[in-house]
């Protein structure tokens, strides 16, 4: 099988990024995964956005455990404050908008899986994608704050 190379948007920030995105199918769920080899250099936010929500569902249960799924949202707790009831905290799981979250208790919001991680964790954005990554099973390449 041939990799298909593809290179960023914006060619000055990414010089050189180059990504090997190769289907594979488990032999005990018979799901298709991507096993992604990145050569080194800046993170590649828009592939880690787009592998999380490929399988959002399955991030979102691991980072927010009790929530639930309700018509095309995640609903949960926001474990960042004292937060009681659910309701408030909410991630669109699907659409145009897939990733998007917010809490319109305190009206914290953000676009993406990585701005959702970031929040989550009180990290920086750069963090978040790496942490992303590293769930998702990608190589980020570039500097690991481990």
């Amino acid at each position: 099988m041939q990799c298909r190379k593809k290179r960023s948007p914006a060619p000055r920030a990414n010089a050189g990024n180059r990504a090997c995105i190769i289907p594979t199918i488990s032999n005990t769920t018979g799901r298709v995964s991507f096993y992604h080899k990145k050569a080194r250099g800046p993170l590649d936010f828009d592939l880690i956005n787009r592998m999380a929500l490929a399988a959002f569902p399955a991030v979102l249960a691991r980072i927010l455990p009790r929530g639930k799924i309700i018509g095309r949202e995640y609903v949960s707790l926001n474990p960042t404050r004292a937060d009681h009831r659910s309701g408030s905290f909410k991630i669109r799981l699907f659409g145009s908008r897939g990733g998007s979250w917010a809490d319109f208790a305190t009206g914290d919001r953000g676009g993406d899986p990585v701005s959702l991680v970031a929040y989550l964790e009180n990290v920086s954005q750069g963090e978040a994608a790496r942490m992303l990554a590293r769930m998702l099973g990608l190589e980020t390449g570039g500097r690991h704050n481990e």
